[in-house]
């Protein structure tokens, strides 16, 4: 295997200084070292507090499946919005898109996650995919909620399909739902009542992390 024994002269956990260091190479070379492994499934790259990213690099990684945290971190557009978490599992057999991130980060039930997977509906293109992992996890209203507030506040949204809100939308006599239990929002009481669910974000959680788009919501 062309890689093997480069993999093996640099397996374990390590920084792109420690790789430059061992291979004696430059960081640009380091660098799409790197992104060639990562794609081959040799890498699992995590982030530390200080942003700094740190390497796990072993030939028993691409045996274990596609991280579903480094496939959500890949599609966040810049650190910040990158998640750390030590808690992570693997999908065998196919990749992951952006469409499997927002489930994901619905799923993990924390704030954090929630934040970063409003970049993910800039890179959303099967929508019909989209509905169906949503529907199959009872999610389908919290995307579309969450769909409305991303449009608020990130550009490059791609516009959601008609036929998605209308299978979406709340029946007349539903019940609001949570996407974190005990969480609801002071600032998009309108986008809660169109949906009936209650969002646990407030504009002073999103401008933290995000360019505010416009001004509709002050």
């Amino acid at each position: 295997m062309k890689y093997q024994n480069i993999i093996k002269a640099i397996e374990g956990t390590r920084t792109i200084e420690d790789i430059q260091e061992k291979l004696m190479i430059d960081r640009a070379k380091a660098i799409y070292l790197l992104h060639r492994l990562r794609k081959l499934g040799y890498i699992k790259t995590k982030y530390l507090p200080n942003r700094k990213r740190i390497y796990s690099i072993s030939l028993l990684n691409q045996q274990e499946g596609v991280s579903q945290l480094e496939a959500f971190n890949e599609n966040m557009p810049n650190a910040s919005l990158r998640i750390n978490d030590d808690e992570d599992y693997f999908i065998h057999g196919r990749k992951l898109k952006a469409e499997d991130g927002l489930i994901y980060a619905l799923k993990k039930n924390k704030v954090r996650y929630i934040i970063s997977s409003l970049f993910l509906f800039r890179k959303i293109e099967d929508w019909p995919y989209l509905y169906k992992l949503a529907k199959k996890e009872n999610l389908t209203r919290q995307i579309s909620a969450l769909y409305d507030l991303a449009r608020l506040f990130i550009k490059k949204v791609k516009k959601m399909p008609k036929r998605f809100k209308s299978l979406t939308a709340p029946k007349k006599n539903g019940k609001y739902i949570s996407i974190i239990n005990g969480f609801s929002s002071t600032d998009f009481k309108d986008i809660e009542k169109k949906w009936k669910v209650y969002l646990p974000l407030n504009r002073v959680d999103l401008e933290e992390y995000i360019s505010i788009k416009n001004d509709k919501h002050k």
